[in-house]
């Protein structure tokens, strides 16, 4: 289940965006379109009504897609023949509420059949994961990916890393999504406190991540860094999927 790895002086990129957005249809070729162009892994995120979390683009995006009418039975049909098309990782990023009107058990059976390898539940608590979840989690080879924060004690680092079987998302900051990334002292100390713990688990920085600059600050102590609301923004332009590779290449650079 540990589907990433670090590469040895190269740090991964992974881009997130929203299933159903711009278009109800469009899920395989954006992510057909990002593996070609060089990203390491994806984050598919599942729509819903009420994202705390997420900065405007990124709900704007949800809004969107839920009326162009995704739901987690249109995104598994779509992708019943991912790997097919997709050789890299990949993640569903979304909201608890979802998964559990759809069914945990169908949801992870769903991941598992389709070749999703992990997902990303950012209200799912840690206990209450390891108390219900996590046997149908491991039995259907489904990562649960645990987020960070910088407020995250040592300890709680220490018990996310013992139960994660892919990577840890570090979160940047407690902001919401599509704020710019500023590594200022705190931050860098930050980062460098948490890659100091030797985790088995590689770290991978989310929220902020827009550009070269912020990628490359994000990735000094990390193995690698998550792009969405500026990835999320491109799709606005009615030519969003030939402007990819130059967008992935603008931060490869």
């Amino acid at each position: 289940m540990n589907t990433i790895e670090k590469k040895e002086g190269t740090p991964l990129l992974s881009i997130y965006f929203t299933a159903g957005y711009p278009t109800l249809d469009s899920t395989i070729s954006i992510a057909k379109k990002l593996e070609e162009a060089g990203a390491d892994f994806l984050e598919i995120g599942f729509p819903y009504s009420d994202p705390v979390a997420d900065g405007p683009v990124i709900q704007h995006s949800s809004e969107i897609a839920l009326a162009n009418g995704m739901t987690l039975e249109k995104l598994f049909d779509q992708l019943n023949d991912l790997r097919e098309h997709i050789g890299i990782p990949v993640f569903l990023m979304g909201y608890f509420n979802p998964v559990l009107q759809f069914g945990v058990e169908k949801f992870c059976e769903a991941c598992k059949n389709v070749g999703v390898n992990g997902v990303i539940i950012p209200d799912l608590p840690m206990d209450e994961y390891e108390d219900f979840y996590k046997e149908t989690f491991e039995k259907n080879g489904v990562a649960n990916v645990f987020i960070v924060t910088p407020q995250t004690s040592t300890q709680r680092i220490r018990k996310i890393d013992s139960l994660s079987k892919s990577f840890i998302y570090l979160l940047s900051s407690n902001a919401t999504t599509g704020k710019t990334l500023d590594v200022g002292d705190n931050t860098a100390a930050y980062f460098k406190r948490v890659n100091d713990l030797q985790l088995k688990n590689p770290l991978i920085v989310g929220f902020g991540i827009s550009d070269k600059t912020t990628f490359q600050k994000a990735t000094r102590d990390t193995a690698g860094a998550i792009i969405g609301t500026a990835f999320v923004k491109r799709l606005k332009d009615q030519d969003y999927l030939n402007q990819i590779p130059s967008f992935i290449s603008s931060i490869r650079a």
